[in-house]
Parts: C-alpha cells; sequence; structure tokens
C-alpha cells in the first residue's frame, strides 16, 4: 500500500534548515557510504514541498538558469508547492504552485502517484500539517552528525510515542537513519 512520507534530514538537535534556511550544514556533513535516497525515491510518484524549501533548491541549484537540472533530480513526476506568494515556476518542470488545506491536496498528490509513495520534501510545519489531518504514514530521518544550534525544526508537533513506532535503524557512514511508522492525528 502506498505510504504518505517525510524523508529528511535533520541535525543531531533537531533541525532540518539553519537560522538562514540554508542547507548548506548538510552538504559538509560527511555521507559516506552507500546512497538511500536513489531507492527511496524509485518508490516516489508525486512529492510536496513548501515555499521556502522550494526557494532554497531554485536558488542553490540555479534551476531557473539551468531548468533541465530539475528534471534530471527528481524526472516527470508531479510536485507541488505549497505557498502564499507568486514564485517563479521552472520551465517544463511539473510543478503545481498551491495554499490552503492539505487535504484536496493530498488526494490529488496520492492519485498522481499512480500506486507509489508520496514524498513530502518539507519543510516541517507543511508535514505537520499533513500529520494534523492523519495524512502521514512514515518519518524517514537522516540524523547527521551536526548540531545547529537554532533553525527550522523538524517537525513542530507534538507526536508522542503512541503514534510514532520505530521500524528500522541503520547506520550508513557518519549518519544514522531512523524510519519511524506514524499512526493518527496529531496532537497539539
Amino acid at each position: 500500500m502506498p505510504k504518505t512520507q517525510y524523508y529528511t534530514a535533520t541535525s543531531v538537535d533537531g533541525f532540518i534548515a539553519d537560522p538562514d534556511n540554508s542547507l548548506d550544514w548538510l552538504f559538509q556533513a560527511d555521507s559516506r557510504g552507500e546512497d538511500r535516497f536513489a531507492p527511496f525515491f524509485a518508490g516516489v510518484g508525486a512529492f510536496a514541498m513548501g515555499s521556502t524549501t522550494y526557494e532554497w533548491v531554485l536558488e542553490h541549484e540555479l534551476l531557473l538558469d539551468q531548468p533541465q537540472k530539475w528534471h534530471d533530480y527528481y524526472g516527470d513526476r508531479p510536485s507541488w508547492v505549497f505557498t502564499h506568494r507568486d514564485l517563479p515556476a521552472i520551465p517544463g518542470a511539473n510543478i503545481t504552485f498551491v495554499s490552503g488545506d492539505v487535504r484536496p491536496v493530498h488526494a490529488a498528490m496520492t492519485e498522481a502517484a499512480g500506486g507509489k509513495n508520496v514524498w513530502l520534501v518539507g519543510g516541517g510545519e507543511l508535514v505537520g500539517s499533513f500529520a494534523d489531518h492523519g495524512l502521514l504514514d512514515e518519518i524517514i530521518l537522516g540524523v547527521a552528525p551536526v548540531t545547529l544550534g537554532a533553525g527550522k525544526p523538524l517537525l513542530p508537533r507534538r507526536l508522542l510515542s503512541d503514534r510514532l513506532q520505530l521500524v528500522e535503524l541503520e547506520r550508513v557512514g557518519h549518519f544514522a537513519y531512523l524510519t519511524y511508522s506514524v499512526t493518527g492525528p496529531a496532537r497539539r
């Protein structure tokens, strides 16, 4: 059965981006070992991200000047960007800009995924909205050997152990990968 998954990297102290919304810290972390992302992404049929994540990728990868990079990374998979602002579209990319309630968007993403998984790229607040409505099935964390001290939290929600079950633990180089199944709607 397809899952809605939050696959992300996090610092040891629970941040997915630094106070400047940058992910540069992640690329400085030694990620020696097998590539866990490629097999994960092979099972993804659609994905979503927040506007801050989209803008960082857009700028960091120079995607408006080199739109082919988006296709190289993500293929033709349909994607959704949650935003309340007008953002530039990447030429040729299958991106839908949306705002508001995640439930109808999740339904559209699930249908577009064609029996494959839905990936929630981030940020944490967006993923929290999916969890609030019981639409998050799994959290996959790549814990990097880094502390940031401040930044954007991994998942700014209260998810207690009655909702999270550790189903896999793996060491890859200096990273720890933790996979949790998620049940029920979030309690605030």
